[in-house]
């Protein structure tokens, strides 16, 4: 397994499923090629091989199909690239040179050219650049002539009906000679069935029965609806990639109080960059001056500005509102949040889903069966029943063109393609079909309670009054927490500045170990501590005591203020609950799925917060307790969700049947998990669950279009109905029907 090595290459120019199955059945034969794995939507390959394979062997083979070729990233061992990501793992997180901008080059460059001329366009597909209006495309403006020819054949044939049968003879040559090539090449390549092979069968048959002007016909009709196709796949291509775009090509570098501009991708770890009001965010990093408004919408579609202030994080691509932030740079452009997220989603799309794979085995048996079908058709009643030659081979080439696999083929990537892209938007991320079918057939999901359902850090939530006011209390503690780290600090000292309080200085501060903290300010002795430890300074009453235990009742920590040997007041904090997870859990609810909360934090605190939400709650648990408990749901028949931050919950992210991480966009959350939820909404769960269920449907709705208008035109066309022109539309517009169909999944998720 050791010596099993992966690469990725960039293929430009795929379209369709048929492009992704020729590279497939290719490189497969490749000596040393184990496994290959394409995706025609992120327009890559993965390729799993042995050390001494020839990479330059297996470029070459694919770019012989009329492809551009170049590799995607350095080699990696395939244990470490796919089973052993962890918090400090460093491989590639997308690639500066290929992060989703435009390269084209590697077609039309003069290293290429000796190797791609001679066989440019032998490929059913334009394998140039897809952007740019579509008649520019070597695909437009082969549909563009080979209509022109068959508009010129007709006007022949009407003023000179002699030679109209010549006319469009040639007319279907000027579409038919690239397609026959093709099929060739294809055919060379390992794939004798292919959608030019059967094709070109159909033509050159519809030729010999003197049905020429069908023939013209069908061939474009089939260029268009391969036109059509390419549009649409470049649309649902363009959905991811155009994530890219978000980020400034440029930064401002502060550096010793000037700034200058400079390429973003050249931003360092540790830069300093102005944000004016206004800008995009040219990197992922943290506020060290300045406090904004943020639209986050373009990363998370988040429709409302997110208050931003020192010490918080942005995301690359993000907008600054109201005023000028200073920016710590914490990843280079290469490892930002959206590059990693591209990179995810165009490795995920390389990822199967069972029903791709099915349908991929099915259309192996699939096609053959066709051909055999077409001929019985086409030979059976003129040999046996007396039909007649003509007619017969005519609904045979018929039955040929109606068998093409295509749409069904397409069925399934496209549609799981448009749900990864629609997800990844709103920053749900999902490592694959297989993991986007899981999603769906969840019947019970366990939720960590820090930091999942939680906002991970307390907050003040009471300040007590006892002998001094509210106000004062919170005055002198915030006073004695002036320059701590701790989370129970920070709490005091936000609570502070949103209540608009300056605190005074302290002097003279220390820490008593495991009871509190002490200082003067004001000239009073100002103590702070937990109860148990101001119980040892001051008489507390039963009054005090009652307000204490309630506030614990409610999984609250409280902290007391002791000035001059008097009771002031108390201090109550709790890491509170996200503020959308209540209405989370309760959409999860509402599809029928079971929730539990998993944690090792105290029963108190955990049946508090399990109480407020609504959900059952397993507390004080070890890791393996939540491994077990995930298994003993899976043996009483759930299919298990479990959510947590993707370190202390790896055990059970790896027993569930799917492990989804929360919040953050790190190393972690990206890399452990079958899923991730970048921006910590609970109600994220729900969507990721409703947009499994949609894309599901949608890959029904596809397959049962696809077969179902195959079976309406094989009957009609067997009962003499219907023809060669209907039987092209069957396939190529059953083809563009599934991918729109497909593309509906790329609407904004709400």
């Amino acid at each position: 397994m050791a010596d099993v090595k992966e690469t990725r290459f960039r293929v430009e120019g795929m379209d369709c499923a048929s492009c992704a199955s020729k590279i497939d059945t290719a490189v497969r034969r490749m000596p040393g090629v184990s496994d290959v794995s394409v995706s025609v939507t992120a327009g890559t390959m993965r390729v799993e091989h042995d050390a001494e394979s020839d990479l330059e062997a297996i470029r070459r083979r694919v770019s012989g199909l009329g492809y551009a070729v170049t590799p995607a990233g350095a080699v990696a061992e395939k244990p470490a690239a796919q089973h052993e990501h962890g918090p400090n793992c460093n491989h590639d997180h997308g690639h500066s040179h290929d992060d989703g901008h435009d390269h084209h080059d590697h077609a039309g460059h003069d290293h290429d050219a000796p190797k791609t001329a001679a066989i440019e366009g032998l490929h059913g597909h334009d394998h140039g650049p897809s952007e740019g209006p579509w008649w520019k495309g070597k695909k437009g403006r082969l549909t563009i002539l080979a209509g022109a020819a068959l508009v010129v054949a007709y006007a022949v044939g009407h003023l000179f009906p002699d030679i109209e049968t010549y006319a469009f003879m040639i007319a279907m040559v000027v579409g038919l000679l690239p397609i026959a090539r093709r099929a060739i090449m294809a055919a060379l390549a390992g794939t004798p069935f292919s959608i030019e092979m059967l094709m070109t069968i159909a033509a050159v048959g519809a030729v010999v029965i003197n049905a020429t002007e069908e023939a013209a016909m069908v061939v474009f009709l089939f260029l268009v609806g391969e036109l059509l196709e390419g549009v649409a796949a470049g649309k649902a291509r363009d959905s991811i990639r155009s994530l890219s775009t978000l980020v400034p090509k440029t930064a401002l570098l502060d550096e010793d109080g000037r700034t200058k501009e400079v390429p973003a991708e050249t931003l360092a770890v540790g830069a300093v960059i102005l944000v004016r009001p206004g800008d995009r965010i040219s990197a992922d990093g943290t506020i060290i001056e300045g406090e904004s408004a943020i639209d986050e919408a373009p990363v998370t579609g988040e429709s409302t500005p997110v208050r931003k202030d020192v010490g918080d994080t942005v995301f690359a691509g993000t907008v600054n509102g109201d005023a000028a932030l200073r920016v710590r740079v914490t990843a280079a452009a290469a490892d930002n949040t959206i590059a990693r997220v591209i990179k995810l989603v165009e490795e995920a799309q390389e990822s199967k889903a069972p029903t791709e794979r099915f349908i991929d085995r099915f259309s192996k048996y699939y096609t053959p069966g066709v051909v055999v079908v077409a001929a019985l058709v086409a030979i059976l009643p003129p040999l046996f029943f007396g039909g007649i030659w003509s007619e017969w081979v005519y609904k045979g080439l018929a039955v040929l063109l109606i068998g093409c696999p295509c749409a069904l083929v397409i069925s399934t990537p496209a549609a799981i393609a448009a749900s990864l892209s629609a997800g990844a938007r709103r920053g749900l991320l999902m490592k694959g079909g297989a993991v986007l079918e899981g999603l769906g057939k969840l019947t019970a999901i366990a939720f960590d309670k820090t930091g999942t359902l939680t906002e991970g850090k307390p907050k003040v939530t009471d300040v007590v009054a006892f002998s001094a006011s509210a106000e004062e209390v919170l005055r002198l503690s915030a006073a004695l927490e002036a320059g701590s780290s701790h989370p129970l600090a920070l709490a005091i000292l936000a609570k502070a500045a949103e209540d608009g309080i300056v605190p005074p200085v302290a002097t003279g501060s220390r820490a008593l170990g495991g009871k509190g903290v002490t200082a003067a300010v004001e000239g009073k002795e100002i103590f702070l501590a937990s109860p148990k430890a101001a119980a040892e300074r001051v008489a507390l009453s039963a009054e005090v005591q009652a307000a204490t235990t309630a506030l614990n009742d409610d999984g609250k920590t409280v902290s007391m203020l002791i000035v001059d040997g008097v009771l002031a007041g108390a201090i109550a904090m709790r890491d509170e609950p996200r503020a959308d997870a209540a209405a989370g859990l309760k959409a999860l609810r509402d599809l029928g799925i079971k929730t539990v909360m998993l944690t090792g934090d105290n029963a108190r605190t955990a049946k508090a917060v399990g109480a407020e939400l609504g959900i059952e709650v397993r507390a004080e648990l070890m890791p393996e307790d939540k491994q077990r408990i995930v298994g003993e749901f899976q043996r009483e028949g759930f299919v298990v969700g479990k959510i947590g931050d993707g370190i202390n919950d790896a055990p059970a992210l790896a027993a569930a049947d799917v492990g989804i991480a929360m919040g953050g966009g790190t190393d972690v959350a990206l890399e452990t998990a079958d899923a991730a939820i970048l921006h910590g909404r609970v109600g994220d769960v729900a969507l990721m669950t409703d947009l499994s269920k949609r894309t599901m449907r949608n890959i029904v709705q596809n397959i049962s279009l696809s077969l179902g208008l195959k079976g309406v035109f094989l009957v009609t066309t067997i009962i003499g109905i219907t023809g060669l022109w209907p039987a092209i539309l069957a396939d190529t517009g059953a083809t563009v029907l599934v991918t729109l169909n497909a593309l509906r999944l790329l609407r904004p998720i709400k």
